[in-house]
């Protein structure tokens, strides 16, 4: 039999890992739509779940958080993936996997990474840029028409209203209130640290994650897999697929409509301010 096996590598029946990377600023408010969402993650998902000889599959996350919307989205598709296909989800954290990235990483069955890995940053943030004392200076005034009395809130060319700032609260509070519950289901007792440091905002290196029951261990894909599946175990790798333009945030000559060019400076202002947005996110966790 292990003749006919090298002979015909076809009838070979070694087990097979799917690997899905997700990197990134988690959101499609991010430059040039490289964004990580479940409308860009939907079909490698798919994909990576499908397969009679897949064992498992293994989430690669690489990530310093962004929207709680599609973070939730993500991890819903991936359980739900899991419960139908009845395969197990092995997380591998990178560099960083914090908050819309842990959020993510709880839908792994167990979770791993490396000793200098930044984990955790469990809660919620909102930041902005206020404009107003930028554009008195430039002698800009600034005319927003709205009805309703909170309409226009936590405009940036306006000053803050306390009132507004106490809304936002609240919205932070009942999603905050879900990463908490999320992180206490898939964790449950493994957790080890107190809730106060916890569920803090704070974020630790894999070592102390470790030790706050936040991930199972150190390892990477290859390793752990392999010590799980065997030495022959095969990894197929789903990643996205687009092209050089798209790569690049832009689309072929020709395809710009009228509108476009008129939104042109708009949009890439926008751009700007969320790629800064972006980088600052990274750079909370010196990256």
């Amino acid at each position: 039999m292990e003749i006919l096996k090298k002979l015909n590598p076809f009838r070979r029946r070694d087990p097979v890992v799917s690997v899905v990377r997700l990197s990134g600023v988690i959101g499609d408010a991010v430059p040039f739509g490289r964004g990580l969402g479940l409308r860009g993650v939907a079909g490698r998902l798919e994909a990576a779940f499908s397969g009679s000889r897949v064992k498992a599959v293994a989430l690669v996350i690489n990530s310093p958080g962004g929207s709680p919307v599609q973070s939730d989205l993500i991890q819903q598709r991936v359980r739900d993936l899991a419960r139908e296909k009845e395969k197990p989800v092995f997380v591998f954290c990178e560099d960083v996997a914090a908050s819309g990235g842990y959020w993510i990483a709880l839908a792994g069955n167990e979770i791993y990474a490396n000793p200098s890995s930044i984990i955790g940053s469990i809660g919620v943030i909102s930041s902005g840029f206020g404009f107003e004392a930028a554009i008195a200076k430039l002698g800009i005034e600034r005319r927003l028409h709205a009805t309703g009395a909170k309409k226009g809130m936590l405009d940036p060319f306006q000053p803050e209203n306390p009132a507004h700032v106490e809304h936002l609260r609240a919205l932070q509070d009942d999603i905050f209130e879900r990463f908490r519950d999320w992180v206490c289901e898939r964790r449950g007792a493994r957790l080890k640290g107190e809730p106060e440091e916890l569920f803090s905002g704070a974020f630790w290196t894999g070592a102390k994650a470790l030790e706050l029951g936040l991930i199972d261990g150190f390892g990477d894909v290859r390793g752990v897999m392999r010590e799980r599946y065997g030495e022959n175990v095969k990894f197929r790798v789903h990643g996205p697929r687009e092209g050089l333009l798209s790569r690049l945030g832009l689309r072929p000559k020709g395809l710009m409509s009228a509108s476009d060019g008129e939104d042109l400076a708009a949009g890439l202002a926008g751009s700007l301010l969320a790629g800064i947005e972006a980088r600052a996110m990274w750079n909370r966790f010196g990256l």
